[in-house]
This record gives C-alpha cells, structure tokens and sequence, in this order.
C-alpha cells in the first residue's frame, strides 16, 4: 500500500522543499489548490518518494514563489491553472497569458457558467429520483 504524508510548510520553505525533492530524483507529481471551509487558500506539492507520495502544504497564503524554475512545466501549468482558478499569485511566474478561462471573465462577460455545488448537489437528487 502507497504511504501518503502531508506535510505543513509555509509560503518561505516552497522552494527549498522543491530545491531538495529535485536533487533526491523526486518527481513533482502534482500540485493541487482549493479554497478551505475559512476561506483561505490551500496549496500542495505532491513529491514522490519511495513508499508513496509527499504532500508539502501551504495554508493561508495569497502568494507564493514559483517553482517553475526547478520542475519546468510540470509546475508552470498547475501553477497557472491556481493562479486563475483561486488567485494565487505565484511569484516570477508569467500569468500575462490565460490558460483556459477567458480574459473577460471577471468582467460578468465571461462564457463560464459557475453554478453552486448545492444547486448542483439538488439537481443530480432530482435527476435520481425521476
């Protein structure tokens, strides 16, 4: 069975975490993002390591350093998709292009259609129950 470890880190131990998982071979897997039940942003780099995966993860923190610098595009493009996603700034990052929403969005003109996860939740009952 994998091991996997969550670990707290903060916003300033990003890119020594990055720096030492890259110089012991380790794959950055993933890095994930989502907005907790506070309001606050939660950010995670999943490393792996030789019984499973690693979760470095930051809380709380509106920016945080790229490390696109150390894992190219298998960290440039999730960090891209956070930065539009949840408004994670990653510094040094070059966020002047979107990746997928529009540049129009926060405008209300956008071709998003955001619906809430309760209306979704009520509409997939309805649809059970037919």
């Amino acid at each position: 069975m994998q091991d996997y470890q969550v670990i707290p880190i903060t916003a300033a131990d990003v890119v020594p975490t990055a720096e030492q998982m890259r110089a012991a071979g380790r794959m950055l897997i993933m890095i994930h993002g989502y907005v907790n039940k506070d309001g606050q942003k939660v950010v995670s780099y999943e490393y792996a390591t030789d019984k499973g995966i690693a979760s470095y993860s930051v809380t709380g923190a509106d920016a945080l350093p790229t490390i696109s610098t150390i894992y190219s595009t298998a960290a440039e493009w999730p960090e891209r998709e956070l930065n539009e996603l949840i408004g994670v700034e990653f510094t040094g990052l070059d966020t002047s292009v979107r990746l997928f929403l529009p540049d129009n969005l926060l405008e209300g003109n956008g071709q998003i259609m955001v619906t809430p996860l309760e209306e979704l939740r009520a509409k997939n009952v309805e649809a059970k129950e037919k």
